[in-house]
């Protein structure tokens, strides 16, 4: 059928493609403890690298689900060069990789 396999291509998405667009509150939650499981993050870095606009609140999900995360405040650059103080950044803690 015309068109079919460019149909699919839009529509379908493999796991890892959709692991990175899912905005679900769910989803956000599986990045942000597979990566914490590895290392730390902070709030500018899990915005931009794993799409999740409320790093927060995620943690604070994660908290109430038993998740042991420790929170630092440092300052921290921005993509465009601009210094924000105090910025979290989040550890799990008592995990081996």
């Amino acid at each position: 059928m015309p068109g079919e396999g460019s149909l699919r291509d839009r529509t379908h998405n493999t796991s890892a493609q959709h692991r990175s667009t899912d905005t679900s509150a769910a989803a956000q939650r599986l990045r942000l403890l597979a990566h914490l499981r590895h290392e730390a993050i902070d709030t500018i870095t899990a915005r931009r690298d794993l799409n999740i606009m409320m790093p927060a609140a995620r943690v604070k999900e994660l908290r109430e689900g038993g998740h042991n995360i420790q929170t630092m405040r440092v300052d921290r650059y921005d993509d465009q060069g601009r210094k924000h103080s105090r910025v979290a950044v989040y550890s799990l803690i008592g995990v081996t990789s």
